[in-house]
């Protein structure tokens, strides 16, 4: 099977491509090796790129030219000749389960989530794959990892909650971990308090939840006069009060859970504010194709070299073209934290770094968010240009990784535009 070989356009680095399958996350690592002419001012450069695209059964090949191509790829090598070496070629791992199959309705996908049986996460899994099979994962990153080793066919993991905010370790793991965005769903969470049969409400003298949970009844829970005791999830408080037999504490967590864990419910609806709804991301190994027949949302990542306007620059390419930012989040670049001052920093040491993730109403197969992005893309490569030339590559040596900007996509999929 021919393996098409994507490059962007506005690098040209002939010479040696090598191409090597990893076993770990089942995708193809290519690397690129300049020859002698680029070999002083380049390095090898590693990229990668699927082999599992939405191939048709007659035209195997066409099929995956097509695929990329719908996800906004550039096009196939074609101006400079390269010799392709293939390595482990062979057939790669089937899924769990016949994926094109089963998307629609969630029948026989393995989904992970974060927690024990009765979490939120359980049910708003089950809300994005009727029929699904659940497998809990103790930790976030577990289950970013069982998707990876095809373990698990999706994962469906909270982002960020309309009272809570962001979910800032999911964040840092779309980046650390190389999943796609294939969808969203947003689940209303309703907290209850739970306690074993028998115990009355006067009885509680404690009640145990995920932080999150306890300050989200905190009010309620300061009428009731009760002692707050954080653990690790909301349905694993009411595993512990069920297990343990407790007689002076309770749960918050959700009705599942109470049945579940066969617990009373007390009391429900106890959040201070109605309007407690989660927003879930469904991440899969692979992108899906985006399309312009339902309402699309996409998702980036970006970082940008520091100077006045820089940020404002970025984000009017989206206002230049009418698409509606949704979301806008920063987090700190993961390298070195403390860097010398420059120009752009009025003498004053530079401390931080940081990444943009950026959500916008719109497909990738919509003109306009390819317009922007490409506008974008343009912008960062101008700001690198700039810092290049403030650098006199004669006696200073710098490894590129230290300047350059990057953009990434982590996904385009529907809104999720169902009543909650």
């Amino acid at each position: 099977m021919a393996v098409p070989v994507v490059r962007s356009p506005i690098t040209s680095l002939p010479g040696q491509i090598t191409c090597k399958i990893s076993p770990s996350d089942q995708t193809l690592r290519i690397n690129i090796k300049p020859t002698e002419n680029h070999t002083r001012r380049r390095r090898n450069i590693p990229l990668q790129a699927s082999l599992h695209g939405d191939t048709d059964d007659r035209n195997p090949v066409g099929g995956e030219i097509k695929y990329a191509q719908a996800l906004g790829l550039q096009k196939i090598l074609e101006e400079v000749p390269y010799e392709i070496i293939s390595k482990d070629s062979q057939t790669l791992p089937r899924p769990l389960s016949n994926l094109s199959s089963s998307v629609s309705d969630g029948s026989r996908l393995r989904v992970a989530y974060q927690g024990v049986r009765g979490a939120y996460s359980e049910s708003a899994a089950e809300k994005a794959y009727p029929n699904c099979e659940a497998v809990p994962c103790e930790q976030f990153e577990t289950a970013f990892e069982a998707v990876e080793r095809w373990l698990v066919d999706r994962a469906v993991l909270p982002i960020e909650n309309s009272l809570g905010g962001s979910i800032h370790r999911n964040y840092d793991l779309l980046l650390r971990h190389r999943l796609h965005i294939v969808g969203e769903v947003k689940f209303a969470v309703r907290h209850c308090l739970l306690a074993n049969h028998g115990v009355k409400f006067e009885d509680l003298k404690r009640v145990l939840s995920h932080p999150q949970a306890l300050s989200q009844c905190e009010n309620t829970l300061t009428r009731m006069g009760m002692v707050r005791e954080a653990v690790d999830d909301t349905a694993g408080a009411a595993k512990f009060v069920a297990f343990h037999q407790l007689k002076d504490a309770g749960a918050v967590a959700s009705s599942a859970a109470a049945s579940i864990y066969n617990l009373n419910i007390l009391a429900q609806d106890i959040q201070d504010d109605s309007d407690n709804i989660t927003r879930f991301l469904m991440l899969a190994r692979e992108p899906i194709i985006p399309g312009t027949d339902k309402p699309f949302k996409t998702s980036i990542v970006f970082s940008l070299e520091e100077g006045p306007g820089v940020l404002f620059k970025a984000l009017a390419v989206f206002a230049l073209r009418q698409v509606n930012l949704t979301k806008i989040e920063s987090r700190p670049l993961r390298r070195q934290s403390l860097q010398a001052s420059d120009d752009n920093t009025n003498g004053f040491p530079k401390y931080f770094d940081y990444l943009f993730y950026v959500d916008f109403e719109a497909s990738m197969a919509d003109e306009r968010a390819q317009n922007s992005l490409r506008h974008l893309k343009v912008l960062l490569l101008s700001t690198i240009t700039l810092f290049i030339k403030a650098i006199n590559f004669t006696n200073v040596a710098l490894p590129w990784q230290e300047f350059a900007t990057f953009l990434r996509v982590l996904g385009s999929y529907p809104v999720d535009t169902s009543m909650i």
